[in-house]
Protein backbone atom coordinates (compact mmCIF):
# COMPACT_ATOMS: atom_id res chain seq x y z
CA UNK A 1 0.00 0.00 0.00
CA UNK A 2 2.84 2.16 0.06
CA UNK A 3 3.65 4.67 -2.42
CA UNK A 4 6.50 7.04 -1.62
CA UNK A 5 5.80 9.11 -4.37
CA UNK A 6 3.00 10.51 -2.96
CA UNK A 7 3.49 12.77 0.01
CA UNK A 8 0.60 12.25 2.72
CA UNK A 9 -0.03 16.36 2.93
CA UNK A 10 -0.97 15.41 -0.80
CA UNK A 11 -3.79 13.64 -0.12
CA UNK A 12 -5.77 15.75 2.16
CA UNK A 13 -9.47 16.97 0.85
CA UNK A 14 -9.03 20.54 -0.57
CA UNK A 15 -10.94 21.96 2.91
CA UNK A 16 -8.36 20.68 5.17
CA UNK A 17 -5.32 20.92 3.73
CA UNK A 18 -5.06 24.78 5.38
CA UNK A 19 -2.44 24.06 8.66
CA UNK A 20 0.27 26.40 8.50
CA UNK A 21 2.50 23.53 8.67
CA UNK A 22 1.71 20.70 6.28
CA UNK A 23 -1.48 22.51 4.15
CA UNK A 24 -0.70 22.70 0.50
CA UNK A 25 -3.43 25.58 0.48
CA UNK A 26 -1.90 27.84 3.00
CA UNK A 27 0.36 29.96 0.87
CA UNK A 28 2.10 31.40 4.11
CA UNK A 29 2.27 27.77 5.10
CA UNK A 30 5.80 25.67 5.57
CA UNK A 31 4.45 23.25 3.33
CA UNK A 32 6.06 19.86 5.29
CA UNK A 33 5.66 16.40 2.62
CA UNK A 34 5.72 13.25 4.47
CA UNK A 35 6.66 10.51 2.25
CA UNK A 36 5.99 6.76 4.27
CA UNK A 37 7.96 4.07 3.01
CA UNK A 38 6.82 1.43 4.86
CA UNK A 39 9.00 2.09 7.88
CA UNK A 40 10.24 5.62 7.83
CA UNK A 41 8.39 8.88 7.09
CA UNK A 42 10.93 11.01 4.80
CA UNK A 43 10.88 15.06 4.92
CA UNK A 44 13.19 17.71 3.98
CA UNK A 45 12.73 21.29 4.65
CA UNK A 46 14.69 24.27 3.70
CA UNK A 47 14.87 27.06 6.11
CA UNK A 48 14.41 30.69 4.92
CA UNK A 49 15.85 33.98 6.43
CA UNK A 50 12.61 34.70 8.60
CA UNK A 51 12.61 31.56 10.23
CA UNK A 52 16.26 32.60 12.26
CA UNK A 53 16.12 33.17 15.97
CA UNK A 54 19.69 34.18 16.38
CA UNK A 55 21.94 34.78 13.82
CA UNK A 56 22.63 31.79 11.90
CA UNK A 57 20.42 29.51 13.82
CA UNK A 58 17.31 28.20 13.19
CA UNK A 59 13.92 29.08 15.47
CA UNK A 60 13.19 26.03 17.66
CA UNK A 61 9.21 27.02 17.34
CA UNK A 62 9.80 26.14 13.92
CA UNK A 63 11.88 22.98 14.66
CA UNK A 64 8.92 21.91 16.26
CA UNK A 65 5.98 22.39 13.61
CA UNK A 66 8.21 20.40 11.56
CA UNK A 67 8.26 17.64 13.85
CA UNK A 68 5.00 17.87 14.18
CA UNK A 69 3.29 17.92 11.35
CA UNK A 70 5.67 15.49 9.25
CA UNK A 71 4.82 13.22 12.70
CA UNK A 72 0.90 13.51 12.04
CA UNK A 73 1.79 12.94 8.28
CA UNK A 74 3.86 9.84 9.39
CA UNK A 75 1.44 8.47 11.53
CA UNK A 76 -1.62 9.12 8.91
CA UNK A 77 0.85 7.33 6.45
CA UNK A 78 1.48 4.18 8.88
CA UNK A 79 -2.41 3.75 9.77
CA UNK A 80 -3.37 3.23 6.42
CA UNK A 81 -0.81 0.72 5.47
CA UNK A 82 -1.95 -1.13 8.77
CA UNK A 83 -5.48 -1.22 7.56
CA UNK A 84 -4.33 -2.34 3.86
CA UNK A 85 -5.50 0.77 1.99
CA UNK A 86 -4.12 3.36 0.05
CA UNK A 87 -3.38 6.73 1.60
CA UNK A 88 -6.31 9.21 0.92
CA UNK A 89 -8.99 6.78 0.46
CA UNK A 90 -12.11 6.39 2.38
CA UNK A 91 -12.82 6.49 4.73
CA UNK A 92 -10.42 9.27 5.64
CA UNK A 93 -8.02 8.39 8.49
CA UNK A 94 -6.85 11.28 10.24
CA UNK A 95 -5.28 12.89 13.18
CA UNK A 96 -4.46 15.59 15.44
CA UNK A 97 -1.30 16.25 17.94
CA UNK A 98 -2.14 14.77 21.42
CA UNK A 99 1.05 15.04 22.86
CA UNK A 100 4.32 16.75 21.43
CA UNK A 101 7.65 16.85 23.15
CA UNK A 102 10.59 18.42 21.49
CA UNK A 103 14.16 17.74 22.68
CA UNK A 104 16.73 20.26 21.26
CA UNK A 105 20.36 18.59 21.36
CA UNK A 106 22.27 21.16 19.33
CA UNK A 107 21.78 24.22 17.69
CA UNK A 108 20.43 23.60 13.78
CA UNK A 109 22.26 26.25 11.90
CA UNK A 110 20.54 28.20 9.27
CA UNK A 111 22.16 26.87 5.33
CA UNK A 112 21.29 24.04 5.34
CA UNK A 113 18.67 21.51 4.16
CA UNK A 114 16.40 19.82 7.41
CA UNK A 115 16.16 16.27 7.07
CA UNK A 116 13.33 14.30 9.10
CA UNK A 117 13.27 10.96 9.36
CA UNK A 118 10.31 9.79 11.50
CA UNK A 119 9.25 5.99 12.71
CA UNK A 120 6.55 4.12 14.74
CA UNK A 121 7.37 3.38 18.24
CA UNK A 122 3.41 2.29 18.64
CA UNK A 123 0.84 1.92 16.79
CA UNK A 124 -2.65 1.25 17.36
CA UNK A 125 -6.19 1.86 16.16
CA UNK A 126 -6.93 4.90 17.42
CA UNK A 127 -3.06 6.69 17.95
CA UNK A 128 0.23 6.42 17.02
CA UNK A 129 3.50 7.35 18.99
CA UNK A 130 6.11 8.45 16.57
CA UNK A 131 9.64 8.99 16.96
CA UNK A 132 11.11 12.00 15.12
CA UNK A 133 15.36 12.84 14.28
CA UNK A 134 15.70 16.21 12.86
CA UNK A 135 19.19 16.25 11.13
CA UNK A 136 21.39 19.63 9.78
CA UNK A 137 24.23 18.37 7.76
CA UNK A 138 24.11 15.01 8.92
CA UNK A 139 23.57 15.91 12.75
CA UNK A 140 20.94 14.83 14.86
CA UNK A 141 19.79 18.58 16.18
CA UNK A 142 16.35 17.90 17.43
CA UNK A 143 14.43 14.99 18.37
CA UNK A 144 10.68 15.03 19.34
CA UNK A 145 7.75 12.34 20.52
CA UNK A 146 4.31 12.70 18.99
CA UNK A 147 1.13 10.75 20.21
CA UNK A 148 -0.66 11.11 16.75
CA UNK A 149 -4.61 10.55 17.73
CA UNK A 150 -7.10 9.30 15.25
CA UNK A 151 -10.39 11.41 14.91
CA UNK A 152 -13.19 11.03 12.83
CA UNK A 153 -12.89 12.48 9.54
CA UNK A 154 -16.02 14.96 9.87
CA UNK A 155 -14.31 16.77 13.13
CA UNK A 156 -11.88 18.06 10.93
CA UNK A 157 -13.93 19.09 7.88
CA UNK A 158 -16.97 20.47 10.52
CA UNK A 159 -19.39 17.97 8.77
CA UNK A 160 -21.95 17.02 11.56
CA UNK A 161 -23.15 14.17 9.52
Amino acid sequence: MTNQKIAVQDTYADDIAICYGCGRNNQHGLHVRTFWDGEIGHATFMPRPEHTAFLGIVYGGLLASLIDCHSLGTAIGAMYDEAGRELGSTPVITCVTGNLNVSYKKPTPMGHELTLQTRVKELTEKKAIITTELFADGIVTVTGEVIAVRVPSRMVTGNTD
